[in-house]
This record gives C-alpha cells, structure tokens and sequence, in this order.
C-alpha cells in the first residue's frame, strides 16, 4: 500500500519546532508519510508560523500546485487555519475529506530593462516605490490608456488575499478573496497644485493590466517589493502589472468564513 505523503515547513521559532515534531508524530500515526523536504507526489502541504513564513514557504516552492494549510504560530495568521490545540481536529477532518479548496489569485510584475524582461509574482501584492525613500513619479496607464501621473512615496498593487496585509494599513479597501481582481492603492501621494494623483484605491478587473513608466530612474532608482522581498532596479523602461497564471491553492475546513477571520483578527 503506498503512503499518502505530506509535507512540513516551518520557520525557526521554539513553538514550531515543538508543533512540527507533535504533528509529525500525529500523522505518521495515522498512516501518512512526512516529509521535510518538497515532494512533487505528495497531497498536502503544512506550512508552520506566521503569515511571514507562510509566504516565505509559498515562494521557495514557487507557487506549488499542491494544496497548502498553515498552523498559526505567529501573530496575526491570516492565511492560517488552525491553532496549534488543533492538531487531532484537523487530522480528523482531512481524514474525512471535510475541506475545500479556496484558490488565490496572484499578482505578476513583468520589469522591461535594457530591453530584457524581469518577472516577479506575488501572492499578496508588488510594490513600486523610490530607492532611498526617494520620492518617485510615475506615468501611470490602464488597458492602454494613460491615467495620470502618480507623484509620492510609491504604489501598491495588492490582490485580494493582500488586500488585509500592507493594503489595509495605507487605506486600501479590504476584499473579499472570492472576488476577482486587483487593487492600485497609492502610497503617500502628492496632490498640490504642482502634483495631482489619485489618493483612493483603485479596483481593476483581471483583464485590465497595469502600465508603469518610470522618470528619473537614471538618477535615484526604483524599489520593486514582491510580499516583502525588495529587488533594486536602475534602468527600468517600463513596468506592466496584471494577474498571474499561477494560483495557490489554499485547504480551508468546514468552519471557516472570510469576515468571520476578518471581524476576530482587526476589530
């Protein structure tokens, strides 16, 4: 008989080295296989921590075909679904197939410099903002057509599973993940009479990409951030942001509901 095999990830904390060898322990009980390492044939993957690590594991595997579920050893846990008292719970659940699968969307930056094209995909959001907190401006179009010159600190572009992270705290409406589409918040906006750029998100259907022309990238440089992880870029002649092919594919149980999570988790 062959064994269901899944994987466990974790970060680095005491409570998920102690989380990781009791449920290790659990499963194997239970007649599956556990594996540290990323296995192309398994089932399932558990992800240990925070949303941090949570995101950390989802690039390393570069957005895995196989089911994910987190266990909430860090703070806030957002894409979490069980605590660590909830070990059997949820051994007993997967068992008897009482799960469904919630699918993310993610974001895709495509980078044109020299000619060449740099890609980089998010799960939760891509931002654009100055090197050296300096302040940028930015040529700014929808499906084609030019929309404003954005002058400030940057821009964020989140999907709707990011739309509770960084999106939130700069003013960003939050989105309901069963919703299609992507969001442009800006970041510290310039709106004078000499600058003026939008100051209110902006929610873009999946089909609409987003254009980006840089100025003044020569001098200062641009800051490319994609779920925290920072790229510096000098050269750059264009950016064009629209939803990404790939998905993740998140296990939720029975009992969870969105505004549920969102009521217990900001107010």
């Amino acid at each position: 008989m062959v064994q269901r095999k899944i994987c466990i990830f974790r970060n680095g904390t005491q409570v998920s080295m102690k989380t990781q060898k009791i449920l290790k322990c659990k499963l194997e009980s239970n007649g599956f296989s556990v594996h540290t390492k990323f296995c192309e044939d398994a089932e399932l993957i558990v992800c240990i921590g925070g949303d941090g690590a949570f995101l950390q594991t989802v690039h390393e595997l570069n957005f895995p075909h196989i089911p994910i579920i987190g266990i909430n050893t860090g703070h806030l846990g957002f894409f979490q679904e069980i605590q660590p008292n909830q070990l059997d719970d949820f051994i007993l659940n997967y068992k008897q197939g009482k799960y469904s699968i919630q699918l993310l969307s993610t974001v895709k930056a495509t980078t044109t410099i020299d000619g060449k094209e740099v890609v980089h995909r998010g799960l939760n959001e891509i931002i654009i903002r100055g090197d050296m907190s300096y302040s940028i401006h930015l040529n700014i179009s929808i499906g084609g057509s030019f929309i404003e010159r954005f002058s400030g600190d940057g821009i964020l572009v989140a999907t709707p599973a990011g739309s509770t992270a960084y999106n939130y705290s700069l003013g960003g409406s939050i989105v309901d993940p069963r919703l299609n589409l992507l969001q442009l918040t800006p970041i510290a906006p310039m709106n004078t009479t000499a600058y003026r750029s939008f100051t209110s998100s902006i929610l873009l259907p999946t089909d609409s990409s987003l254009g980006i022309e840089p100025e003044y990238t020569k001098n200062h440089g641009l800051q490319i951030l994609v779920d925290g992880t920072q790229y510096s870029y000098g050269d750059i002649e264009h950016i064009s942001i629209g939803v990404s092919t790939k998905e993740v594919k998140l296990l939720r149980f029975e009992t969870y509901d969105f505004w549920s999570k969102v009521k217990s988790k900001f107010l």
